[in-house]
């Protein structure tokens, strides 16, 4: 991308002129990535709790909870580390990119991950009996996709190349244009927060412009942008623009509800990254998905340095940490190829996540209800 047609973008958004303070992309990298691991663990425990019963199982600020104050990740971080991961070993040759992408997806799903959707589980089954990445996916409007979408809108400049990443990456698992579009709206998000290294709030018709012309002949799509635009203009909360979708119960993992309300909580809050995660948390649901993707995009605004440090360091997981997911925003900058972590771990550490879930779930048969 020319210089000249980066300053045009800046000036579509409303950021012209470059601030003092602007980021760098590296540090832009790191906050979409940790954004997504502190948004997931977050958002771990409360998801499928009602908002009232949220409220007395975790009264005051909100804080992890998930092992003693602290949090672990779930499949959101790991499939955004694993496609990063391929992006640093291919970033510029798409069929060996989705080739590397479905053989850590095969040995991800070896290693017993708790919570994982159908839809990937049946994608996953099929690349283990030797059906191509290109056909492994099944029908499914899930969420999934979405969640690991935001790093390629951080990496790859060029738009048509971007599209085609994510479509790889989304037809792998899910065959449903919904969950293409919701997958490509959030790339396309992350991509403006960092192509045009914004800094102040860009107009709301930019952002819905951008948003529109994903899927123009969408019309489901269209109203969902609608409804953004007509909550940002009357100050509307995230909450009530939730509910306006019917989302009255929580976020569902239907993809054109996780991706509207992670937006859209990211345009309202714009810029701070507590409060963001706070309303997208608070509306219930699917409380981790939603929170990976709001805090990627919220992270990919204001950086590493805008995420509230006792939300990072109260991280407590391996192998994929904090620490990893820093040295590997750290490698985009040199594309030297991918960080070596130890994997074997994530097999105990799947044994011990799946029982801390388990308890959960027996916890939540007590009181207060």
């Amino acid at each position: 991308m020319t210089e000249s047609t980066t300053n045009r973008e800046r000036e579509r958004a409303g950021n012209s002129e470059m601030p003092r303070q602007w980021l760098e992309k590296p540090e832009r990298i790191a906050g979409l990535l940790i954004g997504t691991a502190v948004g997931d663990a977050l958002g771990l425990p409360y998801e499928e709790i009602s908002r009232r019963r949220a409220k007395r199982l975790f009264p005051g600020k909100l804080r992890h909870h998930f092992l003693f104050g602290r949090g672990m990740v779930s499949d959101d971080t790991e499939h955004t580390f694993l496609v990063a991961q391929t992006l640093l070993d291919h970033p510029d040759d798409l069929e060996r990119f989705i080739r590397k992408l479905a053989w850590r997806l095969r040995w991800w799903l070896m290693r017993l991950p708790a919570g994982i959707g159908l839809a990937t589980a049946k994608a996953g089954l099929k690349l283990w009996c030797g059906v191509s990445p290109k056909r492994s996916g099944v029908f499914s409007a899930g969420n999934g996709p979405a969640m690991r979408a935001a790093i390629f809108g951080a990496v790859i400049n060029d738009r048509e190349k971007r599209h085609a990443y994510v479509k790889t990456s989304t037809q792998m698992t899910h065959t449903d244009s919904k969950a293409l579009t919701g997958a490509t709206a959030v790339a396309e998000i992350a991509a403006l927060c960092i192509r045009c290294g914004l800094r102040d709030q860009p107009r709301h018709e930019v952002v819905t412009d951008l948003l529109l012309d994903i899927e123009p002949q969408d019309e489901a799509w269209r109203d969902l942008v609608v409804q953004m635009k007509y909550g940002w203009e009357n100050h509307s909360t995230v909450m009530q623009f939730a509910d306006r979708l019917g989302l009255h119960k929580g976020v569902t993992g239907y993809v054109y509800h996780t991706v509207p309300v992670a937006i859209y909580a990211w345009y309202r809050h714009f810029g701070d990254f507590q409060r963001t995660l706070e309303a997208v948390i608070e509306c219930g649901g699917d409380t981790d998905t939603v929170g990976a993707i709001a805090g990627a995009l919220a992270g990919a605004t204001v950086g590493e340095s805008g995420i509230p440090q006792d939300w990072i360091k109260g991280i407590w997981d391996a192998p994929i940490n904090v620490t990893l997911l820093r040295k590997t925003a750290e490698q985009f900058a040199e594309l030297h190829g991918h960080v070596r972590y130890l994997w074997p771990l994530s097999i105990p550490r799947n044994v011990l996540f799946l029982l801390i879930v388990l308890w959960h779930g027996f916890r939540r048969l007590l009181p207060p209800y």
